[in-house]
């Protein structure tokens, strides 16, 4: 641990430190990959609902049952399996988010004076619903995006996809957009314990838009503009928003030290 003069650590106890951050964080995923477990079946009926309910997603065939999403199957004798284990496992990764968020705080904290540690939890906090928030957005898109790019499918031809491609499909989308919504959040926090000035925040805006346009049109599973527009709009609204607080956070501090 970090000494109460110094605040240094030495390099072994840094990896000490990781090491139990990260079986601490692994832990909680663990253990809330068991609620992803047991609701497994109301976790994939919410999976399965953007695509389930598209009318390009339904099967007319005489094998499919009205329960049924007949546009997604699952293959293999593990492949059941497999799929309960990986939802089940995500589902922990979102349950125990508060949790893993704090563990990579403390895992920094030991570098930070005691008023930086306060300020800094206080946002870890506030990353929480920043993550779930774009996870939701995300799930919200889900919709429009497999309409898109369903809707590609020849009227001739019946798309069936396998349901790993199609969990891999949802997960990148879920995960870019409740990453890219931690952005305020960082610059914040950077803010907050004096890396970075509102003004340095500011200062290159033009590039920042271009950097979050890029990033939305590279980093989404799906090329449609929609999906692009409603990563990047929030986002870019976000990096103002960050600036705005980062600025007054830099008035707030001068004059104290007046």
């Amino acid at each position: 641990m970090a000494t109460a003069d110094s605040g240094k650590m030495p390099l072994l106890e840094h990896f000490r430190e990781l090491r139990k951050r990260l079986i601490l964080a692994s832990i909680s995923i663990l253990l809330s990959s068991s609620v992803g477990w047991i609701f497994y079946t109301k976790i994939i009926g919410l999976l399965t609902r953007p695509v389930c309910n598209l009318d390009l997603a339904r099967v007319s065939t005489s094998s499919s049952s009205s329960s049924n999403c007949g546009v997604l199957y699952i293959d293999g004798v593990l492949g059941p399996l497999n799929l309960q284990i990986t939802v089940a496992l995500v589902s922990g990764i979102f349950i125990a988010s508060p949790f893993w968020i704090f563990q990579l705080w403390a895992f920094i904290a030991p570098a930070l004076n005691r008023r930086e540690r306060n300020r800094s939890i206080a946002f870890i906090i506030i990353a929480t619903p920043f993550f779930l928030s774009g996870a939701y957005l995300a799930y919200w898109l889900l919709p429009v995006a497999m309409k898109v790019l369903l809707g590609f499918t020849p009227h001739s031809l019946t798309n069936l996809v396998k349901f790993s491609d199609y969990l891999t499909f949802v997960l990148h989308l879920i995960l870019v957009f409740a990453l890219a919504f931690e952005l305020p959040v960082f610059l914040v926090a950077l803010n907050s314990i004096g890396l970075l000035s509102g003004k340095s925040i500011l200062k290159p805006w033009r590039l920042a838009v271009f950097c979050i346009t890029f990033f939305s049109a590279a980093f989404i599973p799906t090329s449609d503009p929609f999906t692009m527009a409603v990563l990047a709009i929030p986002l870019i609204g976000f990096y103002f928003g960050a600036a705005g607080i980062a600025i007054l956070n830099d008035r707030r501090r001068l004059r104290k030290a007046s």
